[in-house]
């Protein structure tokens, strides 16, 4: 690298490249832990049922709920209010996903072989005004945390907030699928205002180690994921992860691909039996981080700063 570039991103305050000598991250949760659990494919309310009775029986924390992936849409405003309400109980966070889906909009381009390479957007402003009044519909039931794939619409929300259009407490996570995967791209994103931040799955530790070096919102990493985007199991690096990364949630998809999330899609007991075995996943990640690193914690349940739903 020349001595031009290197001066160039120092002024930046960006890393000169990926972080090889792996330093451990000072960062940490509010509470001082150093990271959590987050499950998605919570589709139902049933499913949360039994993803909560699992940890319950685990003896393991449920941090954070990636909720109604096909498109909160779907559901009715007393389904929504159930959901609340359990999710309240049990002290878990939820991040709603508003509809509608771009993959499922009438805009084929992202679905096919040569256009899925131009990312996940809302097309045009009465998409972005759908989305906002899904979320507006959410926020009246209670949920306060909802999922971003689109940078424009993460500004855009976070005027509002700023601005009083949306209560002071809702909180922005960017999704994988707005595909971040450099400190540029997760500093970006954390200036718009997320809370957040869920970069592409198959970053190496020294990526990540240097994603950390300048931002301080958490990162939301993948430890398994669907053969349909490459299938891996990275339970075994969590140790080295998380001491790089902190602070970070631990999130797992493990399964053949995303027709799960389909508006069509099952959402019966193929479901809840994938959340039980996700929290089985987390109960041997959290002993294996224990044996390695014992001084890396794992939030307790409900931690104070989780923006657990407030069903009215």
């Amino acid at each position: 690298m020349s001595g031009k570039i290197m001066r160039a991103l120092e002024r930046l305050g960006m890393p000169k490249g990926d972080l090889y000598e792996l330093p451990t991250s000072p960062k940490t949760f509010p509470d001082g832990a150093n990271y959590r659990v987050e499950i998605s494919g919570i589709e139902t309310a049933r499913v949360l049922e039994a993803t909560i009775d699992e940890a319950h029986k685990q003896g393991v924390p449920f941090h954070r709920a990636i909720a109604m992936v096909r498109g909160a849409t779907l559901f009715t405003r007393d389904e929504l209010r159930e959901f609340a309400r359990i999710a309240h109980e049990a002290r878990v966070e939820v991040i709603m996903t508003p509809g509608p889906r771009p993959t499922w909009d009438i805009g084929r381009q992202v679905a096919t072989p040569e256009g899925v390479i131009s990312g996940l957007r809302l097309r045009g402003m009465d998409s972005v005004r759908h989305y906002l009044m899904d979320i507006e519909r959410c926020i009246q039931v209670g949920f306060r945390g909802f999922l971003v794939w689109d940078e424009g619409v993460l500004s855009l929300l976070n005027s509002m907030k700023q601005n009083g259009d949306l209560p002071p407490d809702v909180i922005f996570k960017v999704s994988i699928f707005a595909g971040h995967a450099n400190p540029a791209g997760v500093r970006l994103v954390e200036s718009l205002g997320a809370n957040t931040c869920n970069p592409v799955a198959d970053l190496t530790l020294p990526m990540l180690a240097a994603i950390r070096s300048i931002v301080s919102i958490p990162l939301d990493i993948h430890i398994q994921l669907w053969a349909s985007m490459g299938g891996y199991n990275r339970i075994y690096e969590t140790p080295e992860i998380v001491r790089v990364a902190s602070p970070c949630y631990f999130k797992m998809e493990p399964g053949p691909g995303l027709g799960m999330y389909m508006p069509w899609g099952t959402s019966g007991e193929g479901l809840a039996q994938s959340g039980r075995e996700k929290i089985r996943s987390i109960k041997n990640i959290i002993e294996l981080i224990g044996e390695t690193y014992p001084e890396l914690t794992v939030s307790k349940q409900g931690a104070e700063d989780l923006r657990v739903p407030l069903p009215g």
